[in-house]
């Protein structure tokens, strides 16, 4: 019997299985790496709402309770969402120095990390609106006509038409916008803190509250000019009346005082 000749193989057989191991390895990536990065954000998640408990404890619950369901002191912060706490610890309103009428913003004591980890804690109490994003709230494809349309119906009533607040009652008042962040500002419309009301996609579309804040930064902003000269507070013929008749009418009473005393020194002379 005749020997049989092993058989050879092809030179490309050995590239073949190469590519065909390394696709393999790649579809098992494929098919592992989403699980491992969910498995990852969920550590992340948990790491914050635990560091954020721990920051809540020391800085919050004397007023708000131990688990955020409130006080006599302070209300519930189960459902209020990550943006109200965005909001106001990140413009200093919180924690409270003490009691009041109303809350002032002042110097922020945490860092941005630790805001957000206090989001983290009180978003998991309850579901509420979350952080916004810098898409939600910038400058790309705002209309900033129609948001003056919108400031003007919604929000001129308290905070004037070019946003430089006014009085309320009981020693309350609404704070002007100029200077404030694009993303407090989204947050407040989301909101409604303290005696404002809220505004949510419902009552103002995203693009909508994008519009607002558009037109709050055209008339507020760095290049802001006035054409009319000393703007005088923005608050329109109310000032500028005021203006004329204390400033005007008291240099004319000094005109006529000043006439009338020197008729009568020449009529003595």
């Amino acid at each position: 019997m005749k020997k049989l000749s092993a058989r050879r193989r092809h030179p490309l057989a050995a590239v073949v299985v190469l590519l065909l191991a390394l696709a393999a390895t790649g579809g098992l990536y494929a098919t592992l790496a989403p699980a491992s990065q969910a498995k990852a954000d969920d550590t992340a998640q948990s790491l914050a709402i635990d560091e954020g408990k721990k920051l809540y404890s020391v800085g919050c619950a004397t007023c708000h309770g131990t688990g955020g369901q409130g006080s006599s002191d302070g209300p519930s912060l189960v459902g209020v969402g990550a943006a109200a706490v965005d909001f106001q610890v990140g413009t200093g309103r919180m924690p409270a120095q003490q009691p009041g009428a109303q809350i002032p913003s002042k110097k922020v004591i945490y860092t941005q990390a630790q805001i957000d980890q206090l989001a983290a804690y009180i978003a998991s109490l309850g579901a509420g609106p979350s952080i916004p994003t810098k898409a939600e709230y910038g400058p790309d494809g705002a209309d900033i006509a129609k948001g003056g349309e919108l400031f003007r119906t919604n929000c001129a009533q308290c905070h004037n038409f070019t946003g430089k607040g006014g009085a309320l009652t009981h020693g309350k008042y609404a704070p002007s916008l100029e200077g404030v962040a694009p993303k407090h500002i989204y947050e407040a419309m989301q909101t409604g803190p303290q005696n404002m009301p809220s505004f949510p996609d419902t009552t103002l579309t995203e693009q909508n509250k994008k519009d607002i804040i558009a037109y709050l930064n055209a008339v507020n902003g760095g290049n802001t000019e006035s054409p009319g000269g000393l703007e005088l507070g923005g608050l329109g013929p109310v000032s500028e009346g005021l203006f004329a008749w204390i400033f005007g009418l008291g240099a004319l009473i000094a005109v006529a005082v000043w006439v009338a005393a020197r008729t009568a020194k020449a009529k003595k002379s």
